[in-house]
């Protein structure tokens, strides 16, 4: 007679098999050349997300019905190296993860249905939608995490694929420029969250949040790391969650997201993984607790970030970029609603802003027609806001003006200050290697060196 914490997991196995058979299926099938047809994707996708979906909402009626609030799965020990390492796989369904997890579903299903029409005879149908379901279970294993090693690896999966997706138009040049500018930001953010994790584990000897953030469950966690150690930490986790959400100084991958096929820019940068950044501050919450200057540092960069969207976002002239600007100053107001110990609240906002955000992305390229058929409508013209931001002849106005048409020159600085010098130097040691292999094969010793930027289709090479 299976009992009760036997039927709790084997709900909580279909949440985190389905997004993996998914992503099993169809990446396989490309893999030996056997694509699926459109109709068969899109019946295998509704499929796993509506088996993943009505899980999860079994599991949360499940643990109310029970009155639990963590279940955790977990899978082992994948890595042991005695007495220094072992990497764990664990999933935790708390009040934190299982309405994230919840979320995914819901969002990656609408959005999922309307691709499937909107990519309809596109020829790279059955590559968006292996790089979407990696997408899917890249967002439910972090959302489930709960080791800071599984939340790394969904992180990960969740980069990569929208990285990809950005650059999914690959023969223009301005995608795949812009999908590399997303990957170097993530590549940032992954790095500061790596550096968190080694940290945690020689802080702690272990990864698993249970241990690492203290006792009691979220959100009245009684922090076990204080001072300078919660704060050092924090710090790098704030640093993922920077680049993660584009909040100040990362901002500007945000905007350049957007040359993705809409589907993608509604359920990554309007609805989930933009929130990603949140979700992490919310899941490390205790440090925050821990250290009243982190807490600080969280609030300010929160409410930078939001004055900066608004700023920025006042002056755009394309929905899509207008609609990510007006993401991201929720996105700020979330991170300052943590900052400030709204836990509840912030993890309430965000909920509801990537349900409104997706369906507003999911309208922008009918905005025209909704805009005529409106005015049809009332026989006369909508009417126009006021020009708020215009050049005016004020010096203060006008310098606010430019600073918002240059997105605050954050590209500029991150370009020039950040990686103009690690190119230089990585340039240095680039031709002392040449200097040394020339003289050893006594000739120029690479001819790659001739080799010019190829921005042409990657089917050219082949």
């Amino acid at each position: 007679m299976p009992t009760a914490e036997s039927f709790m997991t084997a709900l909580g196995a279909v949440v985190i098999a389905a997004p993996l058979l998914l992503a099993a299926i169809l990446g396989v099938s490309s893999l030996i050349d056997r694509k699926l047809d459109e109709p068969t994707t899109t019946r295998i996708l509704q499929w796993g997300t509506v088996a993943g979906l009505l899980a999860a909402l079994g599991t949360l009626a499940g643990m109310l019905w029970l009155g639990t609030r963590h279940v955790p799965i977990e899978l082992g020990d994948w890595v042991v190296i005695p007495g220094q390492y072992h990497f764990a796989i664990k999933f935790v369904f708390d009040r934190l993860s299982v309405p994230m997890a919840i979320l995914s579903f819901l969002l990656s299903g609408t959005i999922g249905a309307f691709a499937a029409r909107y990519m309809h005879r596109d020829v790279g149908f059955n590559r968006f939608f292996v790089l979407y379901t990696i997408f899917v279970l890249g967002m439910v294993v972090t959302s489930l995490a709960g080791t800071i090693e599984t939340l790394f690896a969904g992180w990960e999966l969740v980069g990569l694929s929208s990285a990809l997706l950005v650059a999914f138009f690959q023969d223009r040049q301005a995608p795949a420029r812009n999908g590399l500018w997303v990957w170097v930001v993530y590549r940032v953010s992954d790095a500061a969250l790596l550096l968190a994790a080694v940290a945690m584990h020689h802080l702690r000897g272990e990864g698993d949040f249970d241990k690492l953030m203290g006792t009691g469950l979220w959100p009245e966690v009684v922090p076990s790391l204080f001072g300078h150690q919660a704060l050092l930490v924090g710090l790098l986790v704030l640093v993922a969650a920077a680049g993660k959400s584009a909040l100040v100084p990362f901002s500007g991958w945000l905007p350049r997201a957007m040359e993705g096929p809409t589907p993608s820019s509604a359920v990554f940068y309007g609805a989930l993984s933009v929130h990603l950044g949140a979700f992490l501050l919310l899941r490390v919450s205790p440090l925050l607790d821990a250290s009243p200057t982190l807490s600080v540092l969280v609030a300010v960069l929160g409410v930078l970030t939001a004055m900066y969207a608004y700023l920025a976002g006042s002056v755009q002239t394309d929905i899509k970029s207008a609609l990510s600007f007006a993401s991201l100053s929720q996105v700020g107001i979330i991170v300052a609603e943590i900052g400030c110990g709204f836990r509840y609240v912030a993890l309430v906002h965000m909920l509801g802003h990537a349900c409104l955000r997706a369906l507003q992305f999911v309208r922008a390229p009918t905005l025209l027609h909704d805009y005529h058929t409106m005015e049809n409508a009332i026989g006369g013209h909508l009417p126009r806001s006021g020009q708020r931001w215009s050049p005016s002849g004020h010096p203060v106005r006008d310098w606010l003006y430019r600073l918002a048409l240059e997105r605050g020159y954050l590209d500029a600085i991150l370009r020039d200050y950040v990686a103009g010098p690690f190119v230089s130097v990585m340039r240095r040691f680039d031709a002392i290697e040449r200097r040394w292999t020339d003289f050893l094969a006594g000739e120029r010793s690479r001819e790659s060196e001739q080799s010019g930027p190829h921005f042409g289709a990657i089917e050219d090479y082949s």
